[in-house]
């Protein structure tokens, strides 16, 4: 497959941003995709993995795999630990030996939250959650063991496929008069589908030389989970009555970082990316939605 076809491997494909990289690759002929899912290589058999890389060629790896229940995740810290941080040291490894261009998905929920301006890569990082120290862990491991890679921290992400903020609230403003929002924590909404583009522009780019490290991509725009609610429900033309709430009214199992807003100039100047705001995008996702 290597010069010839470039090809891609997308893992976690099932998962919100494995779908829209699917959907996005029809755009994108001159690439070969392969995408598979947990069930097809679950990244934390090591073995499976490493043989899978032995027997295929691939010029990219695009690393959606992941765990991502933020609450259980407080519970079940070995198995977080165990798909967030050394799946990604092992796959992070084999990209480095077989001499794959690795673009590996990561978190807001790395910083703690304290800041009062959006974060670039350089801040601190400072995780308060199992979710967050296993997914810099991960970054950290993926790294070390490929100075190559390219780490994508994203934020609040949501789409037409799978489970997410913005389907759950369509849900519960169809059956409930009125829905408590929590409005105390800061952030930017991404439409995976932006993120999905932004990481073939990325691709596309890479006979330029991609420069690894850690980048930024949200959607344009700052807001709470409350607002995003209210924009959910003003561009559906719902009549369920949003109520914003503080964190301390909706206790969680895991710890919320107040404010995880980031700023996305690096990756923007970077591969000459634009990005849309992010009500732009919500009106997009909802009118597939409908």
């Amino acid at each position: 497959m290597k010069n010839n076809i470039p090809a891609i491997l997308v893992t976690g494909a099932n998962g919100q941003l494995g779908c829209e990289i699917k959907a996005a690759s029809l755009k994108y002929p001159a690439y070969q995709f392969v995408f598979i899912s947990k069930e097809g290589l679950p990244v934390d058999d090591f073995d499976k993995v490493t043989e899978y890389f032995a027997a295929n060629d691939f010029d990219f790896c695009i690393n959606c795999a992941a765990y991502t229940a933020v609450d259980k995740a407080e519970a079940e810290i070995e198995k977080a630990f165990l798909i967030n941080a050394d799946a990604v040291a092992k796959l992070s490894g084999l990209c480095n030996q077989h001499k794959v261009q690795l673009i590996h998905i990561s978190t807001d929920y790395v910083f703690d939250g304290a800041a009062n301006q959006p974060y670039r890569e350089t801040d601190k990082t400072n995780p308060i959650a199992v979710y967050g120290k296993s997914k810099l862990k991960g970054e950290i491991l993926a790294l070390q063991n490929d100075p190559g890679a390219v780490i994508i921290r994203t934020s609040w992400l949501y789409s037409s496929y799978k489970n997410n903020f913005v389907k759950t609230m369509l849900r519960l403003m169809n059956e409930k008069d009125s829905i408590n929002v929590v409005n105390d924590q800061f952030g930017c909404p991404t439409y995976a589908a932006d993120l999905a583009e932004a990481v073939m522009q990325i691709i596309s780019s890479a006979k330029n030389n991609i420069n690894p490290g850690v980048y930024h991509y949200s959607n344009a725009g700052i807001t709470t989970w409350y607002q995003f609610a209210v924009a959910i429900k003003n561009l559906s033309g719902s009549n369920c009555i949003v109520n914003p709430v503080s964190t301390a009214e909706y206790p969680t199992a895991s710890k919320r970082p107040v404010y995880t807003a980031l700023n996305t100039s690096k990756i923007k100047d970077q591969f000459n990316i634009a990005i849309p705001a992010w009500e732009l995008s919500l009106e997009k996702c909802l009118k597939l939605l409908s």
